[in-house]
Order: C-alpha cells, then sequence, then structure tokens
C-alpha cells in the first residue's frame, strides 16, 4: 500500500521522548520465548470444558501438555494458584496496525483510491510498532482480522498475532477479500437523495458487482485453460475467490441489504461470510437457513432505528446465535480493539449467555476463518496464545496478569500504563515561584 513518507517519519520522531519510558533499567523489556509451566490454575478450554488445578506446559510456541501432574525441570515455573487461564481472545474485524492517529492522514493506511482494489493486502500495511497494539493486547486480545475499507471491493484483510518485528511474523495464517455489499438504504441524515436515485444507484452498484464476479470467473477460467493473459491483479484476486482459495468478507448491516445479500450469493461456489449484520436480528432465521457465518458488531453501539429498542445492539449476537447462526464478535475499531471483551460481555448479558460469548471470541472466530486447528482453545498441539486472569475478562474489575501470544510471554505494558505512572506521583513537580 502508501509508503510512509517525511512527515510520519517527523511523527515518530516527535514519539521516541514517550517511547523511551518503555525502558525498564535502560532497557526495552521485550515479548520473550521460552519455556514456561503454567501451575495451579482454572482452566477455561471452551472446547473441553473447565478443568481445576490444572497446569499448562508452553514449549516452541505450542501448547505441549495440559493436566494435572506436569514437571519440567527447565521450564520457568509461574505460579496461577487462585487464577484463570482462558484462550486469547479473536476480535473478528478491527483496523488495528493500520492507523496510529485518524486524523494524521500519513499514519492512516486502510484505503486505497478505487472502487475496486481486492489486490491490496491488509498486512502489507500493518505497522507491527503501532502503540495500539500493546493497548490492546494487555487487555487479553491475542489476534485480530484487520480488514481493510472503502470502495466496492477494498483489498484484501488478514488476521494477525499481536506480537512480531514484521507483518509476516504477525500473520495467522487467513485472508479475505473484502466487499462492501451495495447499500439500499440512505447513507445518513444529510443524504438528500430522492427514494428513486437511492434505488438506482443501489442497481448500479449491484450490476457493478455482478459485471466483476462475471469477468474475474472469466479470468479464472481462461488461465486454467492455459491462456495467455495481461498482468491484471484486481481479476487474479478475485478469481482465488470464485475458486474458493480466498473466502469473501461481505460487509453489509441493513435487514434489506442482508437479504439481497443471501441471495446475491446463491448458486455462487465461493465461500462467504457476512460481516457487521446489525439488523441480522431481523432476519436471523434466513441467515441461518444459508449457513453463512457472521462475524457481527461492534456490540456496544447505538439501535439502527429510532424506533428499535435500546439494546438492539447488545441482543444482535444472542439471537443470532438462537437461531443457529455461527457468531464472531468484532469491535470494528483500531485504538480501542481493547474493548473487546466488553462487546462480548454486553452480548453475554443480553442473551447470548457467557459460554456462547466466549465461543464468539474464541472457537468461533477461529473456525470462521478456517484456524480452529491452530487457535480458539486450550488444547494440547495449537498455538499458545492464552491469558491469565483474576477472574473473567468480561468483568470490568478483572485483571489480566499474564498474556502469551505464538508461545511469547508478552510484557504488560503500554503508553497508557507508562503514561498513568509516569504521571501519578510527579517528581519533581513545579514549585510556585
Amino acid at each position: 500500500m502508501k509508503r510512509m513518507t517525511k512527515a510520519f517519519f517527523a511523527f515518530l520522531i516527535a514519539l521516541l521522548p514517550m517511547m523511551a519510558m518503555a525502558q525498564i533499567d535502560g532497557e526495552f523489556v521485550k515479548p520473550r520465548t521460552g519455556k514456561f509451566l503454567l501451575q495451579n490454575a482454572t482452566v477455561v478450554t471452551i472446547t473441553k470444558g473447565t478443568l481445576n488445578n490444572t497446569s499448562i506446559l508452553i514449549e516452541n510456541g505450542k501448547i505441549a501438555q495440559v493436566g494435572t501432574s506436569i514437571s519440567a525441570a527447565d521450564a520457568e515455573v509461574i505460579d496461577c494458584t487462585g487464577l484463570v487461564i482462558y484462550p486469547g481472545m479473536i476480535d473478528g474485524g478491527t483496523r488495528l496496525g493500520l492507523v496510529e492517529v485518524s486524523s494524521v492522514a500519513e499514519t492512516t493506511d486502510y484505503a486505497e483510491v478505487g472502487n475496486v482494489t481486492p489486490n491490496m493486502q491488509a498486512l502489507t500495511a500493518v505497522n507491527p510498532n503501532s502503540e495500539a497494539i500493546p493497548v490492546t493486547r494487555v487487555s487479553g486480545v491475542t489476534t485480530v482480522l484487520t480488514v481493510p475499507s472503502g470502495g466496492l471491493f477494498p483489498g484484501t484483510a488478514a488476521l494477525i498475532n499481536l506480537v512480531g518485528y514484521t507483518p509476516d511474523q504477525m500473520y495467522a495464517g487467513f485472508k479475505a477479500v473484502v466487499m462492501n455489499f451495495p447499500s439500499s438504504a440512505r447513507r445518513g441524515r444529510f443524504d438528500r437523495r430522492s427514494d428513486d436515485d437511492i434505488k438506482k444507484d443501489n442497481e448500479k452498484a449491484l450490476k457493478n458487482a455482478n459485471e466483476i464476479w462475471d469477468k474475474a470467473k472469466t479470468y479464472g477460467e481462461l488461465k486454467a485453460n492455459g491462456a495467455e493473459l495481461e498482468y491484471y491483479p484486481e481479476m487474479e484476486q478475485m478469481a482465488k475467490v470464485i475458486a474458493g482459495e480466498i473466502p469473501l468478507l461481505i460487509e453489509v448491516n441493513a435487514a434489506g441489504d442482508i437479504q439481497n445479500a443471501l441471495k446475491w450469493i446463491e448458486g455462487k461456489d465461493a465461500k462467504f461470510i457476512l460481516s457487521g449484520v446489525a439488523e441480522g436480528w431481523r432476519v436471523a432465521d434466513e441467515i441461518a437457513k444459508s449457513g453463512v457465518p457472521v462475524v457481527t458488531g461492534p456490540v456496544q453501539e447505538l439501535p439502527t432505528r429510532d424506533s428499535d429498542r435500546y439494546d438492539a445492539a447488545y441482543s444482535n449476537p444472542g439471537k443470532l446465535a438462537k437461531a443457529g447462526v455461527k457468531v464472531a464478535i468484532r469491535t470494528n475499531e483500531e485504538e480501542n480493539v481493547r474493548n473487546l471483551p466488553f462487546h462480548a460481555g454486553f452480548a453475554a448479558a443480553y442473551g447470548m449467555g457467557k459460554e456462547e460469548a466466549w465461543k464468539a471470541v474464541t472457537i468461533n472466530p477461529a473456525e470462521i476463518f478456517g484456524v480452529a486447528d491452530m487457535y480458539g482453545s486450550i488444547e494440547v498441539g495449537k498455538v499458545a496464545n492464552l491469558i491469565v486472569a483474576t477472574e473473567d475478562p468480561f468483568e470490568t474489575r478483572s485483571e489480566i496478569m499474564h498474556v502469551f501470544i505464538s508461545g511469547y510471554r508478552i510484557p504488560l505494558s503500554n503508553r497508557h500504563i507508562r503514561l498513568y505512572q509516569e504521571f501519578l506521583e510527579r517528581s519533581p513537580g513545579l514549585k510556585a515561584n
């Protein structure tokens, strides 16, 4: 995507005094790998129940053992008596790593010029040194889907773990082309288009989407038959969707648009995921019948219509799940991805239940993204993405005591914490003249 400009380098230089506060005794605290034995905890596995007085051995970045009597003489032992271990939470839709300061254009890289740019890779644009990443992971979020936006096909989203020096080191094994499904609703209170104009614009956008799909299908067929084709990266990427190599993540929210999206995908032999789905509760049975999974959110949001109940967004995930839809939860945030536990907590309180809400931020997104063999639950052989808390992280009083991502022990520090520590007891303080 875009390259950093001189202005962005100037911005980074301005941050250096704050970054210096990350030093402890003159040295930066870094994530560190090793062999770790977490002893005597309550372990919420998500898929295999809750285990009491249980230990977990982390080795070579994986969960090596889970049991009641584990010994490892060369492991670093961490006493977790009275604490609870959960799999790291997965946010199913963010712009984390693509935005640093929203008001500074040089630090935003989630949208490209053009209406059809599916070949643009969010992974390429991720900033591994984003200040928002450590802010996020100390809240128990270890993995996120970072998603481009803008245009009909704005780019390819990527699943990333929140540790690593390069985007490739962070990559967690899933990508999806994003589609902003044409909306038949008004764009906001300032949208002055007539009903006829809105209908015409919607029909035009759908026609454009169909033409792109047909063109990509033809491109894929020609390529499969050995035809020599000119370089056409947009169609190259869309052809992968049609061939089932990469899913299509369809952003759609209004009930009528959801119904139109379900009709649009009928007969198409590809993998689809619905994203957003703010009014999914209105058409939950239809979504369930289609078998298409859903990444919904934000949950802590206002109702889409003035006539809706105040808790329409809060109860949406639960109503979808009860209808039989496989549901994951997202924040759709960049700076406040850290609030994912509270989005899930609201969903749990408003009809989803705690067990299903935990699945919606762990195993469900892992299954939807096709990485459940590596993430989403505490099982031997899976990647060691774990959090250790004083109690359920959905509760605001809960404290995260330890975080492990890809087997790395993550320092529980970030810019927010450092600023708090710096100004809690200011010394020397300002003296009166």
